[in-house]
């Protein structure tokens, strides 16, 4: 641990104290320069603690190096909750840091408190902005408790901005690439993320603020102003598909919204896979807009991505899975996401399951096109229903409710793009 004491050190953090602390009783350090402003926005930090298991040293070092000094700091399911519930809510985003220890075994069990508590309170972080950090002693665990965590608060009304998490796995190597092209150290990435994770958390004021402070120094990209252009992708047949019939049902009440919807199909035959290119090879044709496969993907997909202010996703759950286009679309990004980052554009997803497993395919959304693609997630991003004969789910009790919901989230998300706290 003693490369993490220098990392984390470098950063202003001190050694670990007690584990166990209630409230306020662990408050973290300002990193790097003043925070200025942001230090009016408290973050609060919902860190479950396991009974048993206690706070990893390192990341209670993690804490302590990116936490500013007024940090709340809730261990307990029950005390955070009750502290949401009483919290007054004043308009904008209140930020949330979620700081999970799963040891060796990926297993908190305050944690599975806290997802049962968000389950029973579906309202328990409405107006909350959301990231992660999770810690593991392992090689495996850390991304799934990460994704179900998310979707749950994601449930209860917390959004979570692109790349909303950042993940400690027992060797560190998912950040090898970080490292090499910053000249530090893993242990140095590690808590370089966790800042960065903190501070965009405290400054975020809506999708658009937070894409324009991302992406104004980079090169060759132009900060874009509200609107309200919607990107829908499938890839099923319109004469049988349960999906297209509910978005049919969105769609009708996105009218006189103001809306521009442009409907993508991704059939088979129409989009090749990614199959891996070098590197250099798919950033080459990624600085041109293209892919080295070409296809509907460059010619159609990549422009409308370009354009859209918000991409819904509409997928039938195939084996408790995305079906293998809308996956390809997802592998296939990688090409524009060598050049473009996508944090001003809001995912929606609208899922079909015949039996069960809805959960499964929005929590496969959440890690690829949030945390590693960079969209921004509103609050309930996904409706999720259950129909298998064709013809049915348009036919479910209360469904013309949840549509129109459904719909008005996807506008309200796109007329609020730039809340401020």
């Amino acid at each position: 641990m003693s490369e993490f004491y220098e990392a984390a050190g470098a950063a202003g953090a001190k050694a670990p104290g007690p584990r166990g602390e209630q409230a306020g009783e662990l408050s973290g350090r300002q990193a790097g320069e003043p925070l200025g402003e942001q230090e009016r926005r408290v973050l609060t930090v919902v860190a479950p603690e396991d009974p048993e298991e206690g706070r990893s040293e390192r990341l209670e070092l993690i804490l302590r190096a990116a936490l500013p000094s007024e940090s709340l700091i809730f261990t307990t399911a029950e005390a955070a909750a009750a502290f949401f519930r009483g919290r007054e809510r004043r308009g904008g985003f209140a930020p949330v840091l979620f700081a999970l220890s799963l040891g060796k075994s990926g297993v908190n069990l305050e944690l599975e408190r806290l997802i049962r508590r968000l389950r029973k309170e579906p309202d328990l972080l409405e107006g909350c902005v959301g990231g992660v950090i999770s810690d593991a002693e392992s090689d495996l665990y850390s991304k799934a408790a990460a994704r179900r965590l998310a979707f749950a608060a994601n449930l209860a009304g917390c959004a979570f901005p692109g790349r909303a998490l950042v993940e400690g796995t027992r060797t560190l190597s998912n950040y090898d690439v970080m490292a090499m092209r910053a000249g530090s150290t893993l242990e140095e990435a590690y808590v370089s993320s966790a800042r960065t994770l903190v501070r965009e958390l405290l400054e975020f004021r809506g999708r658009l603020c937070q894409a324009e402070h991302l992406l104004s120094s980079a090169d060759g990209v132009e900060p874009r102003t509200a609107g309200k252009k919607i990107l829908v992708l499938h890839a099923s047949l319109r004469k049988t598909s349960n999906t297209l019939a509910l978005w049919g049902k969105t769609a009708e009440k996105l009218k006189g919204s103001g809306a521009e919807i442009k409907e993508l199909s991704l059939q088979n035959g129409t989009l090749y896979d990614c199959a891996g290119c070098p590197y250099h090879t798919c950033l080459h044709y990624g600085e041109r807009g293209s892919c080295f496969y070409g296809g509907v993907m460059a010619d159609e997909v990549y422009p409308a991505v370009r354009e859209a202010d918000a991409v819904v996703m509409l997928c039938a759950n195939y084996n408790d899975a995305l079906s293998a286009n809308l996956t390809a679309f997802i592998n296939r990004l990688t090409a524009l996401f060598r050049q473009v980052r996508f944090y001003d554009k809001a995912l929606f997803a609208l899922v079909v399951s015949g039996y069960s497993g809805g959960d499964l395919v929005a929590e496969q959304l959440i890690g690829a096109m949030n945390m590693n693609k960079t969209f921004y997630l509103p609050p309930r991003f996904a409706l999720m229903v259950t129909a298998n004969n064709a013809g049915t789910a348009v036919r479910l009790p209360g469904i013309d409710e949840k549509t129109a919901g459904f719909a008005r989230s996807i506008i309200e998300t796109l007329d609020n793009s730039a809340d401020v706290f």
